[in-house]
């Protein structure tokens, strides 16, 4: 009996999946052999074709079509029947006479309907179902959407400013299909609330409102209300300045704290803010009776001349619908006038530092100018190319060679220079000689710029060329001119 058991649920559960797998089948056939437009959208009062046609009908036979409507809430109605021998027919439904094929006569390959003036209740599932032998049911869908363009608007509220939060500004956008998206862009500190409703022919109609806490600060700013849609290219906006109510703002300006006395024609002037437009300015004394040398006009008060009796405090008061403002200025009459403001000695210091500095970068200027222009006529400047060092000789190697004579040396010996591109400057090689010591050797001889190791003749090196001891022939001995190191000279020749 258990066997039994267990093989009867086998058998159960090996049916059920073969039934799944057929409706899986079935469902994949489908959606391969009916060929229907997903979604169609139109507008209340146009005309809708809903396209249908069976893909292949090759050993398939097809007996017959319905197709039917499906509403939002799931309840099914047969709309249009297409049968091969009895031909077409509409069952009662709310499309009754605004639906039928398109074909004249109807074909069951390509059965497809269309739907005049249609109304926004019409929005749902249509359903194209073919029976047919052997493969059964075979069918496709497609939604239709209804669309209606909504009526946009967007306004302000006019609201007195207060400590509460309470709507200032409001927008719209009724009988769309489907419902529309509304957001606010303002420069104010608020939040916006949004809510919905369901319309007339299933249009749904949104209104947005925008809460702040309203200031006179925020009278005249800017707000946008923008509506997006599906019916629409752009988002719609509306741009709006916010209207905030309250009483006048008031402000007495043109005293200067140096009312003295004898002196003429000083003035106040009432400055007010408010919305609505202040409509009322009164001055007062706060003495009592205004000072006679007083004249007022508007909102200004002059004083003619100022006296003893200018003493007071001096008050503005403006009005308008919302309530008053009110503001007061006390004048302190001087006996003597206050010295004038002039420039400060921060700033007047702070001038003349900045000329010095302008003419200081000037001068510099010209001067650097002047000096390089002058090395240009000149000649003067470091050498661009630098002499090759004198070769020894080394015949005379071993002691220094003294040239002296008493014929100048320019007569006997022209001097050799060497060839640069400009003049080279005289250096000053004239070497410190001790007359006492006159060459002899254990005497102290400092020579200028020699190279090093060669200042001090008690070094076992050679001593520089242009020193030769008196042994030498007369006529290799010359003597240079004898002349200081602050006066030019011209060294005699030299041979290397």
């Amino acid at each position: 009996m258990a066997r039994q058991g267990v093989r009867s649920g086998q058998d159960c559960a090996k049916v059920m999946l073969l039934l799944l797998a057929s409706t899986l089948a079935q469902h994949g056939a489908s959606g391969q052999q009916v060929k229907v437009e997903p979604e169609v959208l139109s507008y209340p009062g146009q005309t809708v074709n809903l396209r249908c046609a069976f893909a292949d009908t090759t050993g398939i036979q097809l007996t017959m079509v319905t197709w039917s409507y499906e509403d939002k809430e799931g309840e099914r109605m047969n709309i249009a029947v297409l049968h091969p021998s009895h031909g077409p027919n509409y069952p009662d439904s709310p499309l009754k006479g605004r639906v039928h094929f398109t074909q004249s006569p109807p074909t069951m390959a390509s059965p497809s309907i269309q739907i005049d003036d249609v109304y926004m209740t019409d929005e749902g599932k249509y359903i194209c179902d073919f029976a047919s032998y052997p493969g059964g049911s075979k069918q496709g869908t497609t939604q239709l959407i209804m669309l209606s363009k909504p009526q946009n608007s967007a306004t302000t509220i006019t609201v007195d400013a207060a400590t509460k939060s309470m709507v200032v500004a409001r927008c719209e956008s009724l009988n769309g299909r489907p419902e529309a998206q509304i957001r606010w862009v303002s420069t104010a500190n608020g939040n916006a609330t949004t809510t919905s409703k369901l319309g007339t022919d299933n249009t749904v109609s949104i209104t947005s409102e925008y809460r702040m806490v309203p200031t006179p600060e925020d009278n005249g700013k800017d707000i946008s209300c923008v509506v997006s849609h599906r019916t629409q290219a752009t988002p719609e906006s509306f741009q709006m300045k916010l209207k905030v109510q309250f009483a006048p703002q008031v402000t007495i300006v043109g005293y200067d704290n140096n009312w003295y006395v004898g002196r003429t024609n000083v003035l106040l002037t009432c400055q007010a803010t408010g919305n609505p437009v202040p409509t009322t300015v009164q001055w007062k004394a706060m003495t009592g009776e205004m000072p006679e040398t007083v004249q007022i006009k508007d909102n200004q008060l002059k004083v003619l001349k100022v006296d003893e009796s200018i003493n007071t405090t001096f008050v503005c008061e403006v009005k308008n619908r919302i309530g008053v403002g009110r503001h007061q200025i006390t004048a302190l009459v001087r006996g003597t006038r206050l010295p004038e403001k002039g420039a400060t000695t921060g700033s007047i210091i702070g001038a003349i530092i900045g000329v010095i500095i302008i003419l200081a970068i000037i001068g510099t200027a010209i001067a650097m100018y002047r000096k390089h222009r002058n090395k240009k006529l000149n000649g003067d400047g470091p050498p661009k190319h630098k002499p090759p060092p004198p070769k020894k000789n080394n015949n005379t190697a071993g002691r220094p060679q003294v040239i002296t004579s008493d014929v100048p040396a320019a007569e006997e010996h022209p001097l050799q220079y060497y060839s640069t591109q400009d003049a080279e400057p005289v250096t000053d090689l004239d070497a410190y000689h001790d007359d006492d010591n006159n060459g002899v050797e254990g005497g102290e001889h400092y020579h200028a710029a020699a190279p090093s190791g060669w200042d001090d003749p008690r070094n076992d090196d050679a001593p520089p060329f242009y020193e030769r001891s008196g042994d030498e022939p007369e006529d290799r001995r010359r003597q240079g001119p004898n002349v200081g190191r602050e006066d030019s000279f011209v060294s005699p020749a030299m041979f290397v």
